[in-house]
């Protein structure tokens, strides 16, 4: 990491990320902690979430929390903040991309579905919201992916979520502006996490990858950890209701 930028707004300051035991979420939390963040995260995977705290350079806070229970969310990122005194930074980021018929799908699905990609962004934003007022201001960072734009097959509900999301950026970025609270969407494109590789990366996905992307590089997840950092610094002020690709190029 000592290759890549150093940012020293973020030195001390409180980010809390959901999901953040493996995948880009564990890069998120490895990123912020190496840039002296004081970093809080949430998962339902407490062995991940041990494995990564073991190999950060400075102490972190995790608790085990389940997004879609709205309260439990809502009373965890209040009790980081009484330990923080805020969160400066909100990383949502916890999802679930399982592939689906549209055949399948009923109503109890549904609403997993959203339970899960769409519901805990909102209540995390609004959860946060006073304590960065009070603060001056924050950074609200929402992932979103490229199968908006993709139109993928298989995985409507999760499109759908995603798309909501994309919206709901702009939305909550122009009601919390006045208290200098940014809100933005990045947009991974597709990562080579370990659950990526291990469902869904064979043959055709090599070749997909070669004829979408620009670069030929595989993405990996400080692709888009180090892309979060950014928008999570002052660098990045005047970034608002805007959403950020980093694709290799794909769309």
């Amino acid at each position: 990491m000592s290759s890549y930028a150093h940012y020293p707004s973020l030195r001390g300051k409180s980010a809390f990320i959901t999901g953040g035991a493996t995948g880009i979420g564990a890069a998120m939390v490895a990123h912020f902690a190496h840039q002296g963040a004081r970093v809080g995260f949430i998962d339902i995977d407490d062995g991940a979430a041990q494995a990564l705290i073991e190999t950060l350079p400075l102490p972190v806070h995790y608790r085990r929390c389940d997004v879609r229970d709205i309260p439990a969310l809502q009373a965890t990122i209040a009790s980081f903040e009484v330990e923080a005194g805020h969160v400066d930074i909100l990383v949502n980021n916890a999802a679930n991309d399982d592939r689906h018929k549209v055949e399948a799908v009923d109503q109890a699905y549904w609403d997993d579905r959203m339970a899960i990609n769409l519901r805990p962004h909102f209540f995390a934003a609004q959860a946060v919201r006073a304590g960065m007022a009070r603060a001056g201001g924050g950074s609200i960072i929402n992932l979103g992916s490229i199968v908006v734009a993709m139109a993928a097959a298989e995985c409507v509900a999760y499109v759908a979520a995603k798309g909501a999301i994309h919206g709901m950026t702009r939305a909550l970025a122009r009601e919390f502006g006045p208290d200098m609270i940014r809100v933005n969407c990045l947009i991974p494109g597709w990562v080579m996490t370990e659950r990526q590789i291990k469902l869904w990366l064979d043959d055709a996905g090599e070749k997909r990858i070669a004829e979408r992307q620009c670069l030929p590089e595989k993405m990996v997840p400080d692709d888009i950890a180090r892309m979060a950092l950014f928008l999570a610094a002052e660098d990045s002020r005047h970034c608002t209701a805007q959403s950020f690709v980093v694709d290799g190029g794909w769309t």
